[in-house]
């Protein structure tokens, strides 16, 4: 099942010549993603990569853990606001939040960001989902969201890149169950979609990125190789989609985005102060609204 199957290899737009046109929209409303090849380039990437295994602040001693049923964990650091330290520039830089509101077609706000390592030979898997499946039971009315996925270190097939369902997008919010300490999609329903949304693997090289509609079914095998896969992942809201539940990530905040030449300017110390990290599967809003509806069913 592997080696015959698409890849996003010779796919996506050069950074360099980049911008989102109506071509670009069409893109992103039917197939559920665009790919943008070098968004950071050589030096953001390396600065971003120091900062994180520097971590002075240690956010990454933040991270929590969720079994992946198949005998590992995924390990994930997860914080809601998005600061002033490089991950926060980066996240509010014109050519991310810029990129998505243009996408989105609107006015957004940082809904989450996160760091998901997958160590060599340990990392664990992330079941078939829509990440809308959880953010629907958080209170967003409407699936005005999407995620920038950023390649930290390079992701392909060897050691679990993202595995996506192109044009899956369109069949709208499928029902999701918790799955052990997961929230999965339906599988049946998937299983049929695979049948008319080409499975492909999303392989990306260092500073790539992949924008993503919260409604594409996407998910990650278990990392079996001797190579690290680590990337850094922001998620948007639309402002007009203010979530109706207090949950575990903001309501609307204003974002004031800031130009791409501040990622080079900031420094390389990490901070945690303020940031608001999520605490894991014990105050997941979402994942206990559905884990309590599948017990009282």
């Amino acid at each position: 099942m592997g080696d015959n199957m698409a890849t996003t290899d010779g796919q996506g737009y050069q950074f360099a010549d980049f911008e989102v046109t109506e071509s670009v929209k069409h893109k992103f409303a039917e197939d559920g993603y665009i790919i943008v090849r070098g968004l950071l380039n050589s030096k953001e990437i390396t600065k971003l990569k120091t900062a994180l295994e520097g971590d002075d602040a240690g956010i990454l001693t933040k991270k929590y853990e969720r079994d992946d049923g198949d005998g590992r964990t995924s390990k994930t650091a997860l914080w809601n606001n998005p600061g002033n330290d490089i991950t926060g520039v980066i996240a509010r830089s014109e050519k991310v939040t810029g990129t998505m509101e243009k996408l989105l077609g609107g006015e957004i706000y940082h809904y989450h960001a996160k760091v998901i390592m997958k160590e060599a030979f340990t990392g664990g898997a992330h079941i078939w989902h829509q990440d809308y499946g959880y953010w629907y039971e958080n209170g967003c009315l409407f699936p005005d969201m999407g995620t920038v996925w950023i390649a930290v270190d390079k992701a392909d097939k060897t050691n679990g890149c993202l595995k996506i369902l192109p044009g899956s997008n369109k069949a709208g919010r499928i029902d999701h169950v918790t799955i052990g300490e997961h929230v999965g999609a339906d599988l049946k329903r998937v299983d049929e979609l695979m049948k008319v949304c080409p499975l492909t693997y999303a392989q990306l090289d260092p500073g790539d990125a992949l924008f993503f509609h919260c409604n594409l079914l996407h998910r990650s095998d278990q990392n079996s190789s001797p190579n690290r896969r680590w990337a850094y992942l922001v998620s948007f809201n639309r402002a007009s989609n203010d979530p109706v539940y207090k949950h575990h990530h903001p309501g609307y905040t204003p974002l004031t985005k800031v130009p791409n030449s501040d990622i080079m300017d900031c420094g390389t110390s990490m901070e945690s102060f303020g940031k608001n990290f999520f605490g894991g599967p014990k105050e997941d809003f979402s994942f206990a609204k559905l884990r309590d509806s599948k017990t009282s069913a």
